[in-house]
């Protein structure tokens, strides 16, 4: 058995950090967000990072699966994108007037991903799908939007429920829920507000947290392609989190058909701080007459390190890689579960795979499991999707089953066949 991590370190910064910052560390990588538990199994703060490995304050080095939420694809520091970056940092990055690097970027961009004939520059996932949003209402001249049940679109006030707390109802008043994968659902809904529907907005498949991951239905994309089609409504496909895990063009090319409009950030480039909307030549005029911007949105640097990312993304057949490696990991983590008498769910694309034990619906039993993966040095979390990285070795997963495996029969232990 390997030795626990000690997380002293990081528990004494995070009562430094609580003093001067709300919750200490907020967002989703903080300790309140429900994906750490127990919190005591989980360090919070991290010194540095390296290929696909994290350490924390405290020295204890990870083989780290949730590759910062995503933007990790390459392996962290890859001295490709990193050497792009320091280059045109050396000339210049925030400027008063734009890099032509920008131009390189979109016409990179327009090349590679299928359903674009633009691109249109950010920081967050966030900025992307709020501006596709007021870009479908601004052309359509309609104010509804049509959500997929279980969807995460980011942080703004549009995004949430009614319940949330700061959100009025005026802020989701004109949002519409349907199931994932209920197309006739869908179709009854554009029955009922004919003429009504701005957009559909939607994840590739469904990547939710607290819930396995599922596959778009066959020929259910296409179907929606051709609805909003003959409704005049926009087909927003919020790829964020799985853009250039799938397919490089897209994951709607993946899944055969085309968005209106795609939004894209994390592995844009390579943990370098830009998103982008892409869309049809159609609504570029509509981008064109709005306001919508911010202070360093055309910073060079992330640029540079984007065009470097898509072109070694290219090289190496990313996606097509990523997906084996997290196939065979896949394939090792439902083996050892076996192994100790446990049911684990492994669902979603291979690249972007969600993580559930099974046998308990309280779901403790699969939070203990992976608490236990944690103190070992693999970096999972309880009810989020985990990333697969270009940098992670054959000598990596090995170790990730090894460690699996410790913590299943700790599990075991702890929960005896009857």
């Amino acid at each position: 058995m390997r030795k626990l991590n000690d997380y002293t370190k990081s528990r004494q910064a995070f009562e430094r950090a609580v003093k001067v910052i709300p919750s200490g560390i907020y967002g989703h990588q903080g300790p309140a967000e429900g994906c750490y538990v127990p919190i005591e199994a989980f360090p919070l703060f991290s010194s540095k990072a390296q290929g696909s490995y994290l350490w924390d304050l405290d020295g204890n080095r990870f083989i780290d699966y949730m590759c910062a939420y995503g933007p990790n694809v390459l392996g962290y520091n890859d001295p490709d994108v990193d050497e792009a970056a320091a280059k045109q940092r050396a000339i210049g990055d925030c400027t008063t007037l734009p890099n032509t690097k920008m131009i390189d970027f979109a016409e990179l961009l327009v090349d590679t991903v299928a359903s674009a004939d633009w691109a249109f520059f950010a920081k967050n996932g966030n900025d992307t799908t709020s501006l596709a949003v007021r870009v479908a209402r601004a052309y359509t001249h309609r104010k509804k939007i049509v959500f997929f049940k279980g969807y995460y679109h980011g942080v703004s006030a549009w995004t949430q429920k009614l319940d949330y707390t700061g959100v009025i109802e005026e802020d989701v008043m004109h949002n519409i829920y349907v199931d994932w994968n209920d197309f006739d659902e869908l179709a009854e809904v554009f029955e009922k507000n004919k003429g009504q529907i701005a957009a559909v907005i939607g994840q590739p498949y469904m990547h939710g947290n607290f819930m396995d991951n599922e596959l778009p239905a066959k020929d259910f994309w296409q179907k929606v392609r051709k609805l909003c089609t003959q409704s005049g409504t926009v087909l927003i496909v919020d790829d964020v989190r799985a853009g250039f895990r799938l397919d490089i063009a897209g994951s709607d090319h993946y899944f055969g058909f085309e968005a209106d409009l795609i939004c894209f950030c994390k592995a844009l480039a390579n943990g370098y701080n830009v998103s982008a909307l892409c869309g049809k030549d159609f609504l570029k005029n509509t981008v064109s007459a709005m306001s919508y911007t911010g202070s360093y949105w055309l910073s060079a640097v992330p640029f540079a390190a984007g065009i470097a990312c898509i072109e070694k993304m290219k090289k190496l057949n990313c996606p097509k890689t990523l997906i084996e490696k997290g196939t065979t990991l896949s394939n090792g983590l439902i083996d050892a579960a076996k192994e100790y008498g446990f049911d684990l769910h492994v669902t979603g694309v291979p690249s972007l795979f969600y993580l559930r034990i099974a046998d308990d619906p309280s779901l403790v039993m699969h939070q203990q499991w992976i608490a236990e993966c944690v103190k070992r040095g693999v970096f999972f979390t309880n009810h989020h999707n985990h990333f697969i990285n270009a940098s992670l070795s054959d000598e990596d997963i090995k170790e990730t089953v090894e460690v699996a495996k410790e913590a299943f029969q700790v599990i075991r232990d702890r929960y005896p066949l009857k």
